[in-house]
């Protein structure tokens, strides 16, 4: 489980830049002034919530209790959420949310199982 904490961790930065260049790209390119301003701040704080948790996971890889899990299915959960409610407007940010709420609740039950045992 450490392996592959630190592993996903470093793929979550490395995605969270992605989608922050994305967002900027996006937003910039975009002759509608709602996608720029309502997607890609969602985007934007998807990519912090991904950088956050990738960070989280990291440290965490270490430790046992679910301390780290519970708060990486919390960012992913608001990343997930955030996802859905602007997913009409920003059609991809649909991909990064529902890979966080993949990635979020995969975490913790997994590490509950691993407790359980």
């Amino acid at each position: 489980m450490k392996m592959t904490k630190i592993i996903v961790g470093i793929i979550m930065i490395v995605l969270a830049i992605i989608i922050l260049v994305q967002s900027i790209v996006k937003g910039f390119g975009s002759p509608d002034a709602l996608v720029r301003i309502y997607g890609g701040t969602a985007e934007l704080i998807v990519a912090l919530l991904y950088l956050a948790s990738g960070i989280v996971y990291i440290a965490t890889c270490g430790i046992d209790g679910l301390g780290g899990d519970i708060a990486g299915l919390a960012m992913m959960l608001i990343s997930w959420v955030l996802g859905l409610l602007t997913f009409k407007i920003y059609l991809t940010l649909q991909l990064w949310a529902w890979l966080a709420l993949i990635i979020g609740v995969g975490f913790f039950v997994w590490h509950i199982i691993l407790n359980r045992e």
